[in-house]
C-alpha cells in the first residue's frame, strides 16, 4: 500500500508520518508512507506513483486540503482520501469530498486504524508469497509449493498455534504455554519465548510474508485472508477438505489433539 501525508507544519507532519507506519505496521502487508509539507511536492509524486490513501491537512498555506484532494482524484479516482485537522468546522466542507475520513489532531492509532478500516476504495494486500499451511497430518508451510524452513522446531510451532487459533490474538505468555507446558512463566520463560517469537518473525519476513501476522499490544495473530489451509477450508465446509481429514491434525503436536476431536464430531455430523 502506497501512502502519503501531507501538512504544511514541519513537527506536526513528522508525529503524523510516524502515527499512521505504527498503526500499519504488520496489517497492510509492504506498505511505504512519505510525507511531505508542500502539496505541490505530493502532486508531482502522485503523478509517478499510484496513491492509495492520502491522510490531508486541510488548512495549508496556498494550496488547502480540499484543493489537493480534488487535483488527487483527478490523477486517480481510487486514491482514498483521509481530511486531518486541528479545526472542527472544516469537517462540512470536507463533506463535498468523497472522502474515506475526518480525523481531528492530534492524530491517534486509533484513528488511523479505523479510518482504514472503512476506505471508500478498499485496497488489496497481496501476500508476495504464496503461502500454504498442511494442518491434516503433520504440520507444514509452503511457500510457492516449497516447504518453509523455520531456524527452530519451536519457531515453527509457535506458528503452527496461531495458525491453530483461526485469527485470535495469543499473548507472549500462551504461546510459552503450549511450547513449554507447565513450566513456570518466569524472566528466563519470558526471553526464551521472545526469542521463539523473533526467530519466527525472522523466517516470515526473509520470505517475504511477515504480513500474515497481525500485531496487537503485546499479542499476535494470523491474517487469515492471507492463507490457503486446508483447517480453514474445512470449517468453511469446503468438501475436498472435508474429504482429506481422516482424523490426523497437526499430529507432530500433542496440543492440537483436541482441535482433531472436534474436527472428527464435525465431519460426522
Amino acid at each position: 500500500m502506497n501512502i502519503i501525508a501531507v501538512d504544511d507544519e514541519k513537527y506536526l507532519l513528522a508525529d503524523i508520518e510516524k502515527t499512521i507506519k505504527e498503526a500499519i505496521e504488520g496489517a497492510w502487508g509492504s506498505s511505504t508512507v512519505k510525507s511531505f509539507r508542500k502539496p505541490i511536492d505530493a502532486l508531482e509524486y502522485a503523478k509517478e506513483n499510484c496513491i492509495d490513501t492520502a491522510f490531508l491537512d486541510i488548512k495549508m498555506i496556498g494550496m488547502n486540503g480540499l484543493e489537493l484532494a480534488k487535483k488527487l482524484k483527478d490523477i486517480n479516482k481510487n486514491t482514498n482520501i483521509v481530511f486531518v485537522t486541528g479545526y472542527s468546522e472544516y469537517a462540512v466542507d470536507s463533506y463535498s469530498i468523497p472522502a474515506s475520513g475526518y480525523i481531528l489532531k492530534p492524530v491517534t492509532k486509533e484513528a488511523v486504524l479505523n479510518a482504514m478500516k472503512y476506505l471508500r476504495n478498499p485496497v488489496e494486500v497481496k501476500t508476495e508469497g504464496k503461502i500454504r499451511v498442511q494442518t491434516f497430518g503433520n504440520f507444514d508451510v509452503f511457500i510457492e509449493n516449497k516447504p518453509l524452513m523455520f531456524g527452530r522446531s519451536k519457531a515453527k510451532e509457535a506458528f503452527a498455534y496461531l495458525i491453530d487459533r483461526k485469527g485470535s490474538y495469543v499473548t507472549s505468555a500462551e504461546i510459552a504455554a503450549i511450547l513449554w507446558e507447565d513450566k513456570k512463566y518466569d524472566r528466563s520463560l519470558q526471553n526464551q519465548t521472545q526469542v521463539i517469537i523473533s526467530c519466527m518473525m525472522k523466517t516470515l519476513k526473509d520470505n517475504k510474508i511477515s504480513d500474515v501476522i497481525i500485531k496487537g499490544r503485546n499479542q499476535i495473530a494470523v491474517d487469515k485472508s492471507k492463507i490457503k489451509c486446508d483447517y480453514y477450508d474445512f470449517l468453511n465446509w469446503d468438501i475436498a477438505a472435508v474429504n482429506a481429514y481422516v482424523g490426523e491434525y497437526m499430529a507432530n503436536y500433542s496440543w492440537a489433539e483436541m482441535t482433531a476431536g472436534e474436527l472428527m464430531m464435525k465431519r460426522t455430523m
